[in-house]
Protein backbone atom coordinates (compact mmCIF):
# COMPACT_ATOMS: atom_id res chain seq x y z
CA UNK A 1 0.00 0.00 0.00
CA UNK A 2 1.39 3.42 -0.95
CA UNK A 3 2.09 5.74 2.00
CA UNK A 4 1.90 9.48 1.76
CA UNK A 5 4.25 11.71 3.74
CA UNK A 6 3.35 15.20 4.91
CA UNK A 7 6.07 17.74 5.41
CA UNK A 8 6.64 18.01 9.17
CA UNK A 9 7.27 21.74 8.97
CA UNK A 10 3.93 22.39 7.29
CA UNK A 11 2.09 20.15 9.74
CA UNK A 12 3.69 21.94 12.70
CA UNK A 13 2.67 25.32 11.32
CA UNK A 14 -0.92 24.15 10.89
CA UNK A 15 -1.02 22.82 14.46
CA UNK A 16 0.49 26.00 15.87
CA UNK A 17 -1.97 28.14 13.93
CA UNK A 18 -4.89 26.10 15.23
CA UNK A 19 -3.58 26.32 18.79
CA UNK A 20 -3.12 30.08 18.42
CA UNK A 21 -6.73 30.55 17.31
CA UNK A 22 -8.09 28.42 20.15
CA UNK A 23 -5.95 30.22 22.71
CA UNK A 24 -6.96 33.64 21.43
CA UNK A 25 -10.60 32.71 21.74
CA UNK A 26 -10.15 31.59 25.36
CA UNK A 27 -8.24 34.51 26.85
CA UNK A 28 -10.16 37.10 28.86
CA UNK A 29 -7.27 39.52 29.02
CA UNK A 30 -7.50 39.66 32.82
CA UNK A 31 -4.52 39.24 35.15
CA UNK A 32 -3.39 40.32 38.61
CA UNK A 33 -2.04 43.83 38.01
CA UNK A 34 -1.32 45.04 41.55
CA UNK A 35 -1.78 44.27 45.24
CA UNK A 36 -2.82 46.51 48.11
CA UNK A 37 -1.46 45.46 51.50
CA UNK A 38 -3.42 46.00 54.72
CA UNK A 39 -1.26 45.78 57.82
CA UNK A 40 -3.89 45.10 60.49
CA UNK A 41 -4.60 41.55 61.60
CA UNK A 42 -7.71 39.38 61.45
CA UNK A 43 -9.68 37.36 58.93
CA UNK A 44 -12.05 38.56 56.26
CA UNK A 45 -15.19 37.85 54.29
CA UNK A 46 -16.86 40.11 51.70
CA UNK A 47 -15.41 43.09 49.87
CA UNK A 48 -17.71 45.76 48.36
CA UNK A 49 -17.21 48.69 45.97
CA UNK A 50 -18.94 52.06 46.24
CA UNK A 51 -17.95 55.36 44.62
CA UNK A 52 -14.61 53.82 43.57
CA UNK A 53 -13.80 52.99 47.17
CA UNK A 54 -13.14 49.51 48.51
CA UNK A 55 -14.90 48.48 51.72
CA UNK A 56 -13.06 45.46 53.08
CA UNK A 57 -14.39 43.30 55.92
CA UNK A 58 -11.34 42.60 58.07
CA UNK A 59 -11.13 41.35 61.63
CA UNK A 60 -13.28 43.60 63.80
CA UNK A 61 -13.53 46.51 61.38
CA UNK A 62 -14.13 47.58 57.79
CA UNK A 63 -11.08 49.02 56.04
CA UNK A 64 -11.76 51.65 53.37
CA UNK A 65 -9.29 52.01 50.48
CA UNK A 66 -9.00 54.15 47.37
CA UNK A 67 -9.52 51.55 44.65
CA UNK A 68 -6.99 53.22 42.30
CA UNK A 69 -4.09 53.65 44.72
CA UNK A 70 -4.84 51.40 47.68
CA UNK A 71 -4.44 54.36 50.03
CA UNK A 72 -6.33 54.12 53.32
CA UNK A 73 -9.39 56.37 53.52
CA UNK A 74 -10.46 55.34 57.00
CA UNK A 75 -12.27 52.49 58.70
CA UNK A 76 -15.52 51.53 60.43
CA UNK A 77 -14.66 50.24 63.94
CA UNK A 78 -16.19 47.62 66.23
CA UNK A 79 -17.89 45.54 63.53
CA UNK A 80 -17.20 42.28 65.35
CA UNK A 81 -17.78 39.22 63.17
CA UNK A 82 -18.04 41.47 60.12
CA UNK A 83 -19.31 39.85 56.93
CA UNK A 84 -20.71 42.27 54.34
CA UNK A 85 -21.21 45.92 53.47
CA UNK A 86 -24.14 47.55 51.62
CA UNK A 87 -24.79 51.12 50.52
CA UNK A 88 -27.59 53.59 49.87
CA UNK A 89 -25.79 56.54 48.23
CA UNK A 90 -28.99 58.58 47.92
CA UNK A 91 -29.31 58.56 51.72
CA UNK A 92 -25.57 58.84 52.32
CA UNK A 93 -25.58 55.70 54.45
CA UNK A 94 -23.74 52.39 54.58
CA UNK A 95 -24.65 49.18 56.43
CA UNK A 96 -22.37 46.48 57.85
CA UNK A 97 -23.50 43.02 58.95
CA UNK A 98 -21.85 42.06 62.26
CA UNK A 99 -22.22 38.30 62.62
CA UNK A 100 -21.06 37.94 66.21
CA UNK A 101 -23.05 40.89 67.48
CA UNK A 102 -26.28 39.96 65.64
CA UNK A 103 -26.53 43.57 64.51
CA UNK A 104 -26.17 45.87 61.53
CA UNK A 105 -23.86 48.88 61.94
CA UNK A 106 -25.15 52.01 60.17
CA UNK A 107 -22.49 54.53 59.13
CA UNK A 108 -22.22 57.85 57.29
CA UNK A 109 -20.70 57.45 53.81
CA UNK A 110 -18.99 60.86 53.96
CA UNK A 111 -17.56 60.86 57.48
CA UNK A 112 -17.51 57.08 58.20
CA UNK A 113 -19.05 57.91 61.57
CA UNK A 114 -21.17 55.14 63.13
CA UNK A 115 -24.78 56.28 63.48
CA UNK A 116 -26.65 53.29 64.87
CA UNK A 117 -26.68 49.59 65.68
CA UNK A 118 -29.75 47.66 64.48
CA UNK A 119 -30.55 44.30 66.16
CA UNK A 120 -31.37 41.67 63.50
CA UNK A 121 -31.42 37.87 63.26
CA UNK A 122 -28.69 35.51 64.42
CA UNK A 123 -25.34 35.66 62.60
CA UNK A 124 -26.19 38.16 59.84
CA UNK A 125 -23.95 37.34 56.87
CA UNK A 126 -24.56 38.65 53.34
CA UNK A 127 -26.22 42.06 53.17
CA UNK A 128 -27.49 44.15 50.25
CA UNK A 129 -29.83 46.98 49.27
CA UNK A 130 -32.89 46.07 47.19
CA UNK A 131 -33.79 49.14 45.08
CA UNK A 132 -37.29 47.84 44.32
CA UNK A 133 -38.51 47.51 47.89
CA UNK A 134 -36.06 50.19 49.07
CA UNK A 135 -34.99 47.93 51.91
CA UNK A 136 -31.73 46.65 53.35
CA UNK A 137 -31.77 42.85 53.57
CA UNK A 138 -29.54 40.53 55.59
CA UNK A 139 -29.16 36.76 55.31
CA UNK A 140 -29.09 35.42 58.87
CA UNK A 141 -27.17 32.16 58.84
CA UNK A 142 -27.97 30.83 62.30
CA UNK A 143 -31.62 31.84 62.60
CA UNK A 144 -32.37 30.77 59.00
CA UNK A 145 -34.19 33.93 57.98
CA UNK A 146 -33.98 37.32 56.31
CA UNK A 147 -34.15 40.59 58.23
CA UNK A 148 -35.83 43.35 56.22
CA UNK A 149 -34.68 46.79 57.37
CA UNK A 150 -36.41 50.08 56.56
CA UNK A 151 -33.59 52.62 55.98
CA UNK A 152 -35.92 55.53 56.68
CA UNK A 153 -36.20 54.46 60.32
CA UNK A 154 -33.26 52.01 60.50
CA UNK A 155 -35.43 49.40 62.16
CA UNK A 156 -36.41 45.86 61.17
CA UNK A 157 -39.76 46.04 59.41
CA UNK A 158 -40.20 42.27 58.94
CA UNK A 159 -38.50 38.89 59.20
CA UNK A 160 -38.93 36.17 56.58
CA UNK A 161 -38.35 32.55 57.62
CA UNK A 162 -36.41 30.27 55.24
CA UNK A 163 -36.01 26.51 54.89
CA UNK A 164 -32.32 26.48 55.80
CA UNK A 165 -29.12 28.50 56.05
CA UNK A 166 -29.11 31.51 53.70
CA UNK A 167 -25.67 32.28 52.27
CA UNK A 168 -26.14 35.00 49.64
CA UNK A 169 -29.08 36.77 48.00
CA UNK A 170 -29.73 38.88 44.90
CA UNK A 171 -32.71 40.89 43.63
CA UNK A 172 -34.44 40.92 40.25
CA UNK A 173 -35.33 44.55 41.09
CA UNK A 174 -38.95 43.74 40.32
CA UNK A 175 -40.16 42.46 43.68
CA UNK A 176 -38.38 39.13 44.08
CA UNK A 177 -35.23 38.17 45.93
CA UNK A 178 -33.40 34.89 45.34
CA UNK A 179 -31.49 33.26 48.18
CA UNK A 180 -28.89 30.49 48.18
CA UNK A 181 -29.87 27.94 50.85
CA UNK A 182 -26.42 26.50 51.46
CA UNK A 183 -27.27 23.49 53.63
CA UNK A 184 -30.21 22.37 51.47
CA UNK A 185 -28.54 22.70 48.03
CA UNK A 186 -31.36 24.92 46.84
CA UNK A 187 -32.41 28.45 45.91
CA UNK A 188 -35.51 30.13 47.31
CA UNK A 189 -37.60 32.76 45.53
CA UNK A 190 -38.92 35.35 47.99
CA UNK A 191 -41.61 37.99 47.57
CA UNK A 192 -40.31 40.85 49.71
CA UNK A 193 -43.55 42.88 49.75
CA UNK A 194 -45.64 39.86 50.77
CA UNK A 195 -42.95 38.68 53.17
CA UNK A 196 -43.02 35.05 52.11
CA UNK A 197 -41.15 32.35 50.20
CA UNK A 198 -42.81 31.66 46.84
CA UNK A 199 -40.81 28.58 45.86
CA UNK A 200 -37.67 26.64 46.71
CA UNK A 201 -35.80 24.94 43.86
CA UNK A 202 -33.23 22.17 44.02
CA UNK A 203 -29.99 22.94 42.20
CA UNK A 204 -28.77 19.33 42.09
CA UNK A 205 -26.15 18.24 41.19
CA UNK A 206 -24.80 21.48 42.70
CA UNK A 207 -23.85 21.26 46.38
CA UNK A 208 -23.23 23.93 49.02
CA UNK A 209 -24.14 27.06 47.03
CA UNK A 210 -22.21 30.12 48.24
CA UNK A 211 -21.75 32.99 45.80
CA UNK A 212 -24.76 34.07 43.75
CA UNK A 213 -25.13 36.45 40.80
CA UNK A 214 -28.01 37.44 38.53
CA UNK A 215 -28.45 38.36 34.87
CA UNK A 216 -31.77 40.11 34.45
CA UNK A 217 -31.56 40.06 30.64
CA UNK A 218 -31.66 36.28 30.39
CA UNK A 219 -33.47 35.62 33.71
CA UNK A 220 -30.57 33.54 34.96
CA UNK A 221 -29.05 32.93 38.38
CA UNK A 222 -25.46 31.73 38.75
CA UNK A 223 -24.68 29.83 41.95
CA UNK A 224 -21.11 28.96 42.90
CA UNK A 225 -21.07 25.38 44.16
CA UNK A 226 -18.53 22.64 44.77
CA UNK A 227 -16.26 22.93 41.68
CA UNK A 228 -19.15 23.93 39.44
CA UNK A 229 -21.29 26.91 38.52
CA UNK A 230 -24.98 26.08 38.45
CA UNK A 231 -27.15 28.11 36.06
CA UNK A 232 -30.86 28.40 36.89
CA UNK A 233 -33.75 30.04 35.02
CA UNK A 234 -35.51 32.00 37.75
CA UNK A 235 -38.77 32.19 35.81
CA UNK A 236 -39.14 28.40 35.82
CA UNK A 237 -36.86 27.25 38.64
CA UNK A 238 -35.10 24.85 36.26
CA UNK A 239 -31.36 24.24 36.13
CA UNK A 240 -30.41 25.04 32.54
CA UNK A 241 -26.65 24.60 32.55
CA UNK A 242 -23.64 23.79 34.68
CA UNK A 243 -20.02 24.71 34.10
CA UNK A 244 -16.86 23.45 35.85
CA UNK A 245 -15.02 26.08 37.91
CA UNK A 246 -12.21 26.11 40.48
CA UNK A 247 -12.46 24.63 43.97
CA UNK A 248 -13.43 26.66 47.03
CA UNK A 249 -15.73 29.22 45.40
CA UNK A 250 -17.17 31.74 47.87
CA UNK A 251 -18.06 34.60 45.55
CA UNK A 252 -19.70 35.10 42.16
CA UNK A 253 -20.06 38.37 40.25
CA UNK A 254 -21.72 39.23 36.96
CA UNK A 255 -20.19 41.83 34.65
CA UNK A 256 -23.15 43.04 32.61
CA UNK A 257 -20.93 45.00 30.20
CA UNK A 258 -18.69 42.11 29.22
CA UNK A 259 -21.37 39.44 29.80
CA UNK A 260 -19.04 37.49 32.08
CA UNK A 261 -19.84 35.48 35.18
CA UNK A 262 -16.76 35.55 37.41
CA UNK A 263 -16.29 32.98 40.17
CA UNK A 264 -13.59 33.56 42.81
CA UNK A 265 -12.22 30.23 43.96
CA UNK A 266 -10.12 29.69 47.07
CA UNK A 267 -7.77 27.27 45.34
CA UNK A 268 -6.29 30.39 43.71
CA UNK A 269 -8.11 30.94 40.43
CA UNK A 270 -10.78 33.14 38.89
CA UNK A 271 -13.11 31.27 36.56
CA UNK A 272 -14.52 33.43 33.74
CA UNK A 273 -17.73 32.13 32.16
CA UNK A 274 -19.29 33.81 29.12
CA UNK A 275 -23.09 34.07 28.79
CA UNK A 276 -24.84 34.28 25.43
CA UNK A 277 -28.20 35.91 24.61
CA UNK A 278 -30.05 32.68 25.44
CA UNK A 279 -28.34 32.22 28.80
CA UNK A 280 -26.04 29.41 27.68
CA UNK A 281 -22.62 29.43 29.32
CA UNK A 282 -19.10 28.28 28.56
CA UNK A 283 -15.72 28.61 30.22
CA UNK A 284 -13.89 31.56 28.76
CA UNK A 285 -10.76 31.64 30.90
CA UNK A 286 -9.16 30.55 34.15
CA UNK A 287 -6.89 33.19 35.67
CA UNK A 288 -4.37 32.40 38.39
CA UNK A 289 -4.80 34.57 41.51
CA UNK A 290 -3.74 33.48 45.01
CA UNK A 291 -4.72 30.62 47.22
CA UNK A 292 -7.35 31.87 49.74
CA UNK A 293 -8.76 34.50 47.30
CA UNK A 294 -12.30 33.20 47.63
CA UNK A 295 -14.53 36.33 47.76
CA UNK A 296 -14.92 39.02 45.12
CA UNK A 297 -15.76 42.66 44.51
CA UNK A 298 -16.43 44.14 41.06
CA UNK A 299 -16.50 47.77 39.94
CA UNK A 300 -19.05 47.78 37.07
CA UNK A 301 -17.68 51.07 35.75
CA UNK A 302 -14.00 50.12 35.43
CA UNK A 303 -14.58 46.33 35.24
CA UNK A 304 -11.78 45.90 37.79
CA UNK A 305 -12.01 42.92 40.13
CA UNK A 306 -10.88 42.93 43.77
CA UNK A 307 -10.00 39.82 45.78
CA UNK A 308 -9.07 39.70 49.49
CA UNK A 309 -6.38 37.11 50.24
CA UNK A 310 -3.49 36.27 52.56
CA UNK A 311 -0.67 33.81 53.03
CA UNK A 312 -1.87 30.81 54.98
CA UNK A 313 -0.03 28.52 57.40
CA UNK A 314 -0.41 24.74 57.77
CA UNK A 315 -3.84 23.59 58.91
CA UNK A 316 -4.46 21.44 61.96
CA UNK A 317 -6.61 18.34 61.44
CA UNK A 318 -10.19 19.34 60.66
CA UNK A 319 -9.39 23.06 60.88
CA UNK A 320 -9.01 25.89 58.39
CA UNK A 321 -5.42 26.94 57.72
CA UNK A 322 -4.47 29.97 59.84
CA UNK A 323 -3.65 33.31 58.26
CA UNK A 324 -0.03 34.41 58.59
CA UNK A 325 -0.08 37.83 60.33
CA UNK A 326 0.88 40.80 58.20
CA UNK A 327 0.12 39.17 54.85
CA UNK A 328 -3.45 40.36 54.25
CA UNK A 329 -3.84 42.01 50.85
CA UNK A 330 -6.26 42.94 48.09
CA UNK A 331 -5.47 41.60 44.64
CA UNK A 332 -6.49 43.87 41.78
CA UNK A 333 -7.39 41.93 38.64
CA UNK A 334 -7.83 43.93 35.43
CA UNK A 335 -7.14 43.94 31.70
Amino acid sequence: MMQTHKKPGLLLLVLLASLSVCTAQNISGYKVTTRFKIASGGGWDYISVNDHKLYVSHGTQVNILDESTGDSLGYIPNTIGVHGIAFIPALGKGYVSCGRLNTITVFDLKTNAVEKQIPVGQNPDAIFYDPFSKKIITCNGRSHDLSIVDPQTDTVSSTIALSGKPETAVSDEAGKVFVNIEDKNSISSVDIAAGKVLATWSIAPGEGPTGLAIDKKTNRLFAGCDKQLIVLDYTTGMVTDRVPIGDGCDGVAFDNGYRYVIASCGEGVLSFVSVDAKGKCKILDTVKTKKSARTIGLDPDTHHIFLPAADMGPAAAGQRPPMIPGTFQILVVSK
